[in-house]
């Protein structure tokens, strides 16, 4: 009942997360782009915090619950040790992996540098000074987003799979997570050597971050049968 109980907070939370991450991708930036300077301000001053509330702390009650969940299930497992090897486990933890990198950028990336751009959108409007620091923060808040929406393709397949489509388990598994972390921290540089002017990053697009997310989920699955399968 206690296991039932924390996946439902899980599932919440987590479709809140997910679904404001959405939003703030293909419906809140897009909009943004095409608003007039008074509607942009008024929206990044109001709208932009009580998304971001939600946002923020629906994604921790999402890591936490969930970690509850892999923590107790292996706990109890009657394998010990090597029930961590085990393909439920080997699945979950890649798709929780996935997502704590997600919520680093969360906390760490987006949020940080959110607070700069509403606290200047603020000031300006106040009639005192925007901060000059504010675009930049801007794009890597952006860019952190958009890394969100690429890692929560694979994340999301990795955390359903788990239950109905488990990853192989008996080859290499020191080799398999070693890859996964290069092939994430890879996506993490991208996304954290941000620029205030133009680039050509496939993700600054909608249509480009949607198939770079299936493009790393594809490869996420073809390492795990590379390195895990017999």
């Amino acid at each position: 009942m206690a296991e039932f109980g924390l996946r439902w907070l899980h599932f919440l939370a987590g479709i809140t997360w997910i679904g404001l991450l959405y939003y703030f991708n293909f419906v809140q930036g897009p909009f943004m782009a095409e608003a007039d300077p008074a509607t942009k301000s008024a929206a990044t001053q109001k709208l932009v915090p009580r998304a971001l509330a939600w946002f923020r702390w629906s994604a921790l009650v999402t890591f936490l619950t969930g970690a509850a969940i892999i923590g107790d299930r292996l706990g109890r497992a009657s394998e010990g040790s090597a029930a961590w090897k085990s393909s439920w486990a080997v699945t979950i933890l890649t798709g929780a992996s996935l997502g704590t990198v997600m919520l680093i950028n969360v906390w760490g990336v987006i949020w940080r540098n959110q607070k700069v751009v509403i606290a200047s959108a603020k000031a300006a409007a106040s009639g005192g000074q925007a901060n000059a620091a504010a675009p930049a923060a801007a794009r890597r808040a952006f860019l952190a987003s958009r890394t969100n929406v690429v890692l929560s393709i694979p994340m999301l397949f990795y955390m359903g799979a788990a239950s109905h489509f488990t990853l192989p388990a008996t080859g290499s598994h020191s080799a398999y997570w070693v890859s996964l972390i290069v092939l994430v921290g890879l996506i993490e540089v991208n996304a954290l050597t941000a620029t205030t002017g133009p680039t050509t990053k496939p993700i600054e697009k909608i249509s480009g971050v949607i198939v770079t997310g299936f493009v790393v989920w594809g490869i996420t699955y073809a390492l795990a049968r590379a390195f895990l399968a017999p």
